[in-house]
């Protein structure tokens, strides 16, 4: 595995960064809408060269939005069976995705792969040919692009329901937002932007890459703090764009929830937690018996504990001593999703650490290498569905998520970032008693779609 993905770059987003070469006579740059004032002033007109000009730093952009005209699509019309196959597709991917990375970076792993199929999905609506193809086969894309990006909408539009109050009970917090920067003088196809707003609600903000690269950094950083409730800061650092980036895409996500049944604090005790090579450390362990769903495996335990308003869950998956790697070895959707319809309601006496910690890492090596090099490559990427021409290739895709788990519940945010470059049941009586107290798998679910938001490891809870 290329030790590109063990590189640590901060911030929960995805940012799509677009370079191209120069734009034919024939094409035209859409017209901006001006964006309302905000705290930095629109650039002034270009003066006569005759005149002499003091030095003055140029505003910070972008300063207005390259927009469609069309609204987004509120009410898709999907299939059941469609949404069912992106779910199964983006789920599939979540495992893929935690296969390679767990290969390529030690310790605590927690990642986004909602965040990823999303950002990815609208990079992929400018993919064509071969690109497409290998984009399609990588992502468990198995939809059509149209019906892709309609199921997309829809399940997004699902998600964001779930947080909506249900009568006194305190709903969860779950906010997805996507934005796009774009060179302010590059042409991108009037269609492209139609998709994008159609089913992702993401205009283009204009931007000077060429000039104004590290302000157009600092813009985007603040906008994936606001998103993510200041969880990402500084996902980007200074030199991370450049005068051959074209656009930045970006999307963060944020998910915050109380347990449905809450631990009490007073019970929350040190305890040990035992590590991989046998040593042990003190954690903060924190128990309670309560009925959950629950199932014993062959050489793991899992349970289930749910969030207030039950559209949402954090599964823990704890391999049997000695079985972590072996049962890590064969983790993939398949035997998740056994699992998942295995559980069964029961009394669980629970103890389980507090935990938090961020995960950072480079996903341009890991999709290579998962079948879509091309989008890669700046002699074979085609993503003509963008701008009509084959100039635009993705140098690198970054992600970063954080999560912390608390006797009250759960706070998650993740973002990715894709740079592209230019060419140049019943219960039972039974008490079950489960510590948590080595090496385990987790993975917080929306129940209704069956989507998984986020999916992480802990290998020590007190790193």
């Amino acid at each position: 595995m290329n030790t590109t993905l063990s590189k640590l770059i901060p911030a929960l987003l995805v940012c799509l960064s677009l370079a191209a070469c120069t734009a034919s006579a024939s094409e035209t740059p859409l017209v901006p809408d001006t964006l309302p004032p905000t705290d930095v002033p629109a650039a002034s007109a270009t003066p006569p060269s005759s005149v002499t000009q003091p030095l003055v730093e140029t505003p910070l952009v972008p300063v207005a939005l390259l927009k469609s005209e069309q609204e987004r699509l509120m009410h898709p019309v999907v299939p059941p069976e469609a949404q069912q196959a992106l779910v199964s597709g983006n789920n599939a991917l979540a495992l893929d995705l935690y296969q390679a990375l767990s290969q390529a970076q030690d310790g605590n792993l927690f990642y986004s792969p909602y965040s990823i199929s999303l950002a990815l999905a609208m990079t992929y609506a400018g993919a064509r040919g071969e690109t497409e193809a290998q984009m399609a086969h990588a992502l468990h894309f198995d939809l059509p692009q149209e019906s892709l990006h309609a199921a997309f909408n829809r399940l997004d539009l699902d998600l964001a329901s779930s947080g909506q109050s249900s009568g006194n009970t305190q709903p969860l917090q779950l906010n997805i937002a996507n934005a796009v920067w774009a060179q302010m003088d590059f042409p991108f196809l009037p269609a492209y932007l139609d998709l994008l707003a159609h089913n992702y609600g993401a205009g283009i903000y204009l931007a000077d890459f060429v000039n104004q690269a590290d302000r157009v950094v600092e813009e985007i950083n603040r906008w994936v703090s606001d998103q993510t409730e200041e969880k990402i800061q500084d996902i980007l650092s200074p030199g991370a764009l450049d005068a051959m980036t074209r656009m930045a895409l970006a999307n963060a996500i944020y998910f915050k929830a109380a347990w449905n049944d809450q631990f009490d604090i007073d019970n929350t005790q040190p305890a040990p937690f035992y590590l991989l090579d046998g040593s042990e450390v003190q954690v903060d362990m924190m128990s309670g018996e309560m009925r959950l769903p629950y199932l014993r495996g062959e050489d793991y335990q899992a349970v289930e504990l749910r969030y207030s308003g039950m559209t949402a869950a954090m599964d823990i998956i704890l391999p049997d001593e000695g079985q972590f790697a072996a049962f890590e070895a064969g983790l993939d959707w398949p035997a998740v999703e056994a699992i998942l319809a295995g559980l069964d309601t029961t009394l669980v006496q629970l103890s389980m650490p507090k935990f938090t910690f961020r995960s950072q890492f480079s996903l341009a090596d890991t999709l290579a290498g998962l079948g879509m090099p091309s989008a890669f490559d700046g002699g074979a990427a085609d993503f003509s569905g963008m701008d009509g021409q084959r100039d635009l290739y993705i140098g690198d895709i970054i992600h970063q998520a954080f999560v912390a788990v608390d006797e009250e519940g759960t706070e998650a945010a993740a973002a990715t970032i894709v740079i592209f470059e230019v060419t140049s049941i019943e219960p039972t009586g039974e008490i079950i008693q489960l510590t948590i107290d080595r090496p385990f798998f987790f993975l917080i679910r929306d129940l209704t779609s069956g989507q998984i938001l986020f999916f992480g490891r802990v290998l020590n809870p007190g790193q």
